[in-house]
């Protein structure tokens, strides 16, 4: 069993944020379907000409980092859920630059600096409402 993150976005930004990610963590889009290709009666969201090119399921892919997106239904909203995305590292310099490209557009809620446990930490939201966690163990 292995438990693999599902990110919903918001105004058919999926495919949109997903190519950001792509860029950011030197990843792949993998098997991207679009809301056109639903079979009628499946139960998903109505396909209009406006939304049949959305993202109606990918995978994305790169090293140390994987989850699956779509494009949320139309009148679907997300609060503040407890949940983020935590990404571990070693390599300060690599975590620096992934917080930085995260960060560009989002908000910071707490800059990556040293922590008490030994490790550079910080938390932000990005430019799609992802919340992100990354920490960078600096000592043993």
């Amino acid at each position: 069993m292995q438990l693999e993150p599902y990110l919903f976005f918001a105004n058919g930004k999926c495919e949109e944020a997903l190519n950001f990610y792509k860029d950011v963590f030197k990843g792949e889009i993998e098997g991207l379907s679009r809301w056109k290709e639903m079979p009628k009666d499946s139960g998903g969201p109505p396909v209009t000409p406006e939304t049949e090119n959305r993202v109606m399921h990918a995978n994305f892919k790169s090293a140390g980092v994987s989850f699956m997106a779509s494009d949320a239904s139309e009148g679907k909203t997300y609060g503040e859920g407890p949940i983020s995305m935590s990404l571990g590292s070693s390599d300060i310099a690599e975590a620096e630059r992934i917080f930085s490209r995260l960060a560009d557009g989002g908000s910071v809620e707490m800059p990556l600096a040293d922590m008490f446990w030994g490790a550079k930490f910080g938390m932000l939201t990005d430019k799609y409402g992802i919340d992100w966690m990354i920490n960078c163990q600096t000592e043993p």
